[in-house]
């Protein structure tokens, strides 16, 4: 997820794939410079083949619950992949605006997720818990045959997700696409979040939590809701989820970018999406 200078927008996202926030945009001469400098050609050119915009990818690291780094590339400003990821997904693999990846969680099934209270930074405040709550049970409320369970605690291990904080002082959240039929387990949510309001801080997390089951960004393909245009990518490369609109759909919690004053809640087609997937 990444702040952007825009009125009152905040750019959104996630996947392993992960989802990153930062403080400025750069323009696309400068990602590009980037992309040129620091990430190999290879990589670039399985990034296009993936159909994500290979204008937006940086090298990065994941922190994990326990201090430790994962390496990772960023693309798209907000949605990460390992090399063994990025070299493994196939573009059939990207499958079904609201769009999925190939990439989803076996069901019927029983998500667990526990909310992460330890220290050094990433226990959850009062207000990311309350959010939580709200996440998990807008995902409850949905006709799926998923269905989430939710504690709080430390031992994060036996679950199939944990949601945790990055003290980083910045604005969004990471998260990643299922692997193995199972959800992506890290949602990190960034401790510039406590500055919003308990509703946004749930939609980033309901759009995070997203990623993890399988959507990508709504407008993956121009990024309209951070203010830009003219990218686009193969309509193979992200499957369109029948029954949503196939154009820009304002109302969708998996934006790329998102308001401060956001409700926390499912869009229409994020419902529809969701339901004809599960």
């Amino acid at each position: 997820m990444k702040l952007i200078k825009l009125p009152l927008m905040l750019s959104l996202s996630a996947a392993f794939l992960f989802s990153c926030q930062k403080d400025d945009i750069s323009t696309p001469a400068e990602e590009s410079a980037e992309v040129q400098t620091e990430i190999s050609k290879s990589v670039i050119s399985k990034v296009e083949e993936l159909h994500f915009n290979s204008n937006h990818i940086e090298k990065s690291k994941l922190l994990l619950p326990d201090g430790s780094y994962q390496d990772t590339y960023l693309i798209e400003g907000d949605i990460a992949m390992d090399r063994s990821q990025i070299e493994t997904m196939s573009p059939a693999s990207i499958t079904n605006k609201q769009y999925r990846t190939y990439n989803l969680v076996s069901s019927p099934r029983t998500i667990s997720v526990i909310g992460y209270t330890g220290g050094s930074g990433q226990g959850l405040t009062s207000k990311q818990r309350t959010a939580l709550q709200y996440a998990i049970d807008n995902y409850n409320a949905l006709n799926t045959g998923l269905s989430f369970t939710l504690t709080f605690g430390t031992n994060y291990s036996p679950y199939d997700i944990v949601v945790y904080q990055n003290p980083n002082g910045e604005a969004g959240g990471v998260a990643g696409f299922p692997s193995g039929g199972n959800p992506y387990k890290y949602v990190q949510i960034f401790s510039g979040m406590e500055s919003y309001s308990t509703d946004t801080n749930e939609h980033v997390i309901t759009h995070e939590i997203g990623h993890s089951v399988g959507l990508r960004h709504t407008d993956w393909y121009s990024r309209e809701s951070c203010g830009q245009s003219g990218e686009s990518a193969d309509p193979d490369g992200a499957v369109h989820i029948p029954g949503t609109p196939t154009d820009f759909d304002a109302n969708s919690v998996m934006l790329a970018c998102f308001s401060a004053n956001e409700d926390g809640e499912f869009g229409y087609y994020d419902s529809v999406a969701l339901e004809y997937l599960y």
